[in-house]
């Protein structure tokens, strides 16, 4: 049984923003994959639930005049992965989410719900940062537009305004052309498990293929909040393909982090894999770009 109160289910965007702004205490249920089993154990029993589900407006994955990649919060994983757009210009992302738990949670679990609620080990929050997502967050006063860098406040914690509803995730041309990513996550099992360390990496080359043009790194479960390796990436921007570029970023990336002991790792291990996958995902972009270490 799903011990819940009362349950709203709006015909269109503007009915559920009025919802919101209404009953400021209930909780938004997309997919549900997330929310549902949290009241089934007891943690939110007696909540009220505004249902957007069926607002399809909120569903899609679109290219917007400029180019930008425009994704409705409301887009499951699977979804996600199959999308041509994001298959040609953004695969990265669409293997990271193909990561998510079974094909059951792929395929009900939305990509909003999976960065709104805020946990560090989402599987698309460290690929989302790398490209420098923009959020399109929506109220009955209008629309704020804000970059999924500045939106993780802590853990669990986003900056979801009282009255505010995710209402899209953009990917601007600039951010996706030209560029080469590689998503790897380490987990306790193979399938199925969340992940103890998260790392996606892209890259864009020079025209010659000789040195890096620009490096983004993103993390997740390598600091309280999904994080950008900032200072790594810095010391990566027009860097030759030799072999001291892997160890370079590697070392750097151990700079922007701060993980922690929990059951499933140490911070000691952790640290080892953050600089181990943050060579692999380099040198797999790489790769990918055309390019080739010490070539």
């Amino acid at each position: 049984m799903y011990d819940f109160n009362n349950l709203y289910e709006p015909k269109d965007i503007r009915e559920a923003l009025q919802m919101k702004m209404e009953y400021p205490n209930a909780l938004i249920l997309a997919g549900g994959s997330d929310i549902l089993i949290k009241i089934r154990s007891g943690r939110l029993a007696g909540c009220d639930l505004i249902n957007i589900y069926g607002l399809e407006e909120l569903r899609g994955i679109c290219m917007e005049d400029d180019g930008t990649i425009l994704i409705r919060p409301l887009t499951s994983f699977s979804h996600v992965t199959a999308h041509p757009l994001i298959k040609q210009y953004i695969p990265t992302l669409g293997e990271a989410v193909d990561q998510i738990g079974g094909p059951q949670i792929r395929n009900i679990g939305t990509i909003g719900g999976n960065i709104c609620n805020g946990v560090t080990s989402a599987d698309s929050a460290s690929t989302l940062k790398a490209f420098d997502a923009m959020l399109e967050l929506s109220s009955i006063n209008g629309v704020r537009i804000l970059p999924y860098a500045e939106f993780s406040l802590g853990p669990g914690k986003v900056d979801l305004r009282e009255g505010e509803l995710l209402t899209g995730i953009r990917i601007t041309k600039d951010s996706y052309e030209n560029t080469y990513g590689q998503y790897l996550k380490y987990s306790m099992r193979k399938a199925m498990d969340i992940a103890t360390l998260g790392c996606s990496v892209n890259v864009r080359l020079t025209k010659d293929k000789k040195a890096i043009d620009r490096l983004r790194i993103g993390f997740g479960v390598a600091a309280p909040t999904p994080i950008r390796a900032t200072t790594a990436e810095t010391a990566g921007n027009g860097h030759v393909l030799d072999s001291s570029l892997l160890d370079l970023v590697a070392g750097k990336a151990c700079e922007d982090v701060n993980p922690r002991t929990s059951w499933r790792a140490s911070k000691e291990f952790r640290m080892h894999l953050i600089k181990e996958l943050a060579k692999r995902a380099l040198k797999t972009s790489i790769e990918k770009a055309g390019g080739k270490i010490d070539g």
